[in-house]
This record gives structure tokens, C-alpha cells and sequence, in this order.
């Protein structure tokens, strides 16, 4: 195991919004589907999903909702920011078609499971879509091509897309033992059994040096346990890893790391323990932490959810096939129009969901 490098099962923030942008095209796009590239389109469709039609007012109210919102956190300077030579534009633009194609083929899997709108769903949305459109001004309901009966079809598509995923996660046992969310904090001392050459590749010890460094890892764990010197002392005289505490739960470290580190109580010491990064002195330093165990609770049950809907997600949409009107997609851009500000299409319609709840 490598300490100083360790896989964990937490998101790491991405470090500009260029990232977060491919990040959420990984994550939103229908990868399995059959593209078809086609010239049989009506006016303004800009793709299709089988029986779903996305035209090209709906896509503008979206992309320039997410343009409007990234420039009211970072600035319109944002849209200078390029990696390999593909804009952040032209990866927001990908990153608003593969929500839009998400949201189309989840409105036609709940249509197949007969899900349906409640009357007062349809109320709620229908005040949303009143009170988005009416919040446009004549040039950007003019340059959106938008109307409010659109909206109101938009935001029904994306209430459905909303019930079908909670229709299919509904049977996912949300209950999950204090011990799998577990998180505990350590500081261990390590003592690396390899070398990197100059070419950067890992050369192992041999099994001579390996037994001179396990036996000066037992000579430390003896001063450890004696307390003579604290651990923390000991770990900055001798660890070769610069990080000394580690908080992580279950499947996060190496294997034997993990299980010589659950097994400890509080201020107990491990044996030495050999991993691929080579021995390690452990000290656990907290066995439970309520709060975090409480957060890990809420993720691990998420994962299970999206795991859950992504199986019969997938199989749903390798039974669909997909036409993008390409001619038109290459024509699609952001509206470059300083009266043009509208960034509220989604926070609207959560807060008509919210209102509804609170009542």
C-alpha cells in the first residue's frame, strides 16, 4: 500500500470549473446508447431518443442557464480556460447535451413504467414555468425561442426524470451498521521497504535489507510502546512518509493496513505490519467518530442507490437509439447578449418542490 497516495472512495473536489464541466459528462452521459447521425429532422430538433425530441429552444434555456451561472461564480473571464485545445464552452455545451439526453431517456423510462404526475405535481409545475417564463425578458424569451408551454413540458420531463429514479431506488434497504460507516483516525510511522531509480521505477529491497528494516521497525515499536517518547516524536525521526495521520473508513487502505488498524482500541499500538509501501508502526488515535460515521451512513446509501438505478438505467438504454442532427449542433453557441442574464430555470422549479414540502 501506498499511504502517501491512497485510493479512497470520497469525491475529491475538481481544482476549476474547466473539470467539474468533464467530470459531469462522465457522469451524466448515455454512453451504451446507439448514436445515429441523421438528416431527417424537423425544424429545430437538434436530437432525438427514440420517441423524445430535444428541439433547440429547449437545449438554449438550459446552456445558457449554465452559462449565466458559471459566470456569476467565476466571472465571464472563465470561458478563456481550454485544455488540449477543447474549450470549457464546447465542454459545458457536451455537458448540457448529456443532461438533456439523461433527463429524455429517464422521462421515457417512467412512461414505460407507468409512472405518472400527481394533480398537484402538474399545479406546481405549471406555477413554475408561469413564474420562470414571466421572469424572462421580451429579448431573452425572443432569443431563447422560449414559450411557457414549453417550460411547463420541460420542467414536467424533469419532475418524471425525478420520480422514476426515486420509483426505482425505493427498495434499497437504507440501513446501514455503525461498524460499515466507521471511520477511525491513526498516525502510523513507516519505514519503506524500496527505492526509486532514476528512471522513476520502483525497485524492491532484497530480502537482506528487507530484514534490517523490519527489525528497526521492532526496535521503534518498542520505544512506542514503552513511551519513553511519544509517537509523534518517533514518527518525525523516523517515518518516511510524510504524512503521519490517516482518518478513513472501511476499503479505503491497503487490506493488511486496514485490518491491523480496525482491530486497534484508542492509544493502542499495532505490531509491525507489512504492506507494498514496507512497515508500519500504527497508534489509533480514534476508534469512532459519530458525525463522520453519520456522513458516511448518507454516501455509502447514495452509492448503493446510484448503483441500484444505474443497472436498469443501462439496460433500458441499450434498447434506444439516439439521432443527433449534427448540422445544427455544430451552429449551436452561447447567446452573446449582455441582457441576456436568466440563470434561475432550476432553482424556480426546487423552489416550488420546497414550498410544496413545507406545507
Amino acid at each position: 500500500m501506498n499511504c502517501e497516495k491512497r485510493i479512497t472512495r470520497k469525491r475529491k473536489w475538481c481544482g476549476s470549473a474547466f473539470v467539474l464541466a468533464v467530470c459531469f459528462l462522465v457522469l451524466t452521459a448515455c454512453s451504451r446508447a446507439r448514436v445515429v447521425f441523421t438528416t431527417g429532422f424537423g425544424k429545430d430538433e437538434l436530437f432525438r431518443i427514440d420517441d423524445a425530441v430535444c428541439t433547440l429552444p429547449e437545449f438554449m434555456v438550459y446552456l445558457t442557464n449554465t452559462q449565466n451561472q458559471y459566470e456569476n461564480v467565476y466571472g465571464p473571464e472563465v470561458w478563456t480556460i481550454s485544455l488540449d485545445g477543447i474549450t470549457l464552452e464546447q465542454n459545458v455545451k457536451d455537458t448540457v447535451l448529456a443532461k438533456l439526453a439523461r433527463v429524455k431517456t429517464m422521462y421515457l423510462l417512467a412512461e414505460e413504467k407507468g409512472i405518472r404526475l400527481t394533480d398537484t405535481e402538474q399545479e406546481q409545475i405549471n406555477r413554475a414555468a408561469q413564474e420562470y417564463f414571466q421572469s424572462l425578458s421580451e429579448t431573452e424569451a425572443e432569443l431563447l425561442g422560449a414559450s411557457e408551454d414549453m417550460v411547463a413540458q420541460m420542467y414536467r420531463e424533469y419532475a418524471m426524470a425525478g420520480k422514476v429514479y426515486q420509483y426505482i431506488i425505493q427498495d434499497v434497504n437504507p440501513e446501514i451498521s455503525d461498524d460499515e460507516a466507521r471511520t477511525i483516525t491513526v498516525q502510523h510511522i513507516l519505514l519503506r521497504t524500496y527505492v526509486n531509480d532514476g528512471t522513476g521505477n520502483r525497485v524492491t529491497y532484497t530480502d537482506e535489507l528487507k530484514k534490517n528494516v523490519y527489525e528497526r521497525a521492532c526496535a521503534i515499536r518498542e520505544q512506542a510502546v514503552s513511551g519513553e517518547t511519544s509517537f509523534l516524536d518517533l514518527a518525525s525521526r523516523y517515518s518516511e512518509d510524510p504524512t503521519v495521520t490517516y482518518s478513513f473508513g472501511k476499503g479505503e487502505m491497503d487490506e493488511a493496513f486496514e485490518a491491523a488498524a480496525f482491530a486497534l482500541e484508542t492509544d493502542e499500538i499495532s505490531q509491525v505490519v507489512e504492506t507494498q509501501s514496507g512497515y508500519h508502526i500504527i497508534k489509533c488515535i480514534n476508534t469512532f467518530d459519530r458525525e463522520q460515521t453519520d456522513a458516511n451512513k448518507l454516501q455509502i446509501l447514495e452509492e448503493r442507490r446510484r448503483e441500484v438505478f444505474g443497472q436498469e438505467y443501462d439496460a433500458f438504454v441499450e434498447k434506444l437509439d439516439r439521432e443527433l442532427n449534427e448540422e445544427l449542433w455544430e451552429q449551436v453557441g452561447f447567446l452573446q447578449d449582455s441582457q441576456v442574464t436568466t440563470a434561475s430555470f432550476f432553482d424556480i422549479y426546487e423552489k416550488q418542490v420546497q414550498q410544496e414540502e413545507q406545507k
